[in-house]
């Protein structure tokens, strides 16, 4: 039986090295092709205010979740949940367990769910009771300006 070998800047490569190139270059490209635009799930051109009391933030990847109730229009609580950059980004712009924390009253902006039947949302800032304001969306996801004409 004969093998067939090439060679490669030098070194000789087999068909298994080759394959398996071939599969971890494919493997890695995957994770890029997983990630997609927050326009998919976001009402970019809406931008919403909401005060309310932190009922839950989830510190893991790939993103934090920041769960609150909220009060609507009629006094009823109403449980709203709003998708944040990853944890790290947060510690880096100065939040963390100790700044952000089940049952703090918050002020938190950013945009809605595309379906509106859903209480979900898209975290640009939260500012927390004594003022101090963070900017913790990804870039890019704050209140749209309008476009100037031409």
């Amino acid at each position: 039986m004969t093998r067939a070998y090439v060679v490669c800047m030098g070194y000789v490569v087999s068909g298994f090295s080759r394959t398996m190139t071939i599969v971890l270059a494919l493997g890695a490209v995957g994770p890029a092709w997983a990630h997609h635009s927050a326009a998919v799930a976001y009402d970019l051109d809406t931008y919403i205010t909401l005060q309310g009391v932190v009922t839950e933030v989830k510190w893991e990847n790939p993103h934090t979740w920041i769960y609150l109730d909220v009060k609507d229009a009629g006094g009823k609580v109403v449980p709203w949940g709003f998708e944040g950059a990853v944890p790290n980004q947060l510690y880096r712009r100065g939040v963390n367990p100790t700044i952000l924390k089940p049952g703090m009253p918050i002020t938190i902006k950013g945009h809605p769910a595309r379906d509106k039947s859903r209480r979900f949302g898209e975290v640009h800032e939260i500012v927390l009771q004594d003022g101090r304001s963070f900017v913790i969306g990804a870039s890019g996801t704050g209140p749209r300006t309008a476009k100037p004409k031409p």
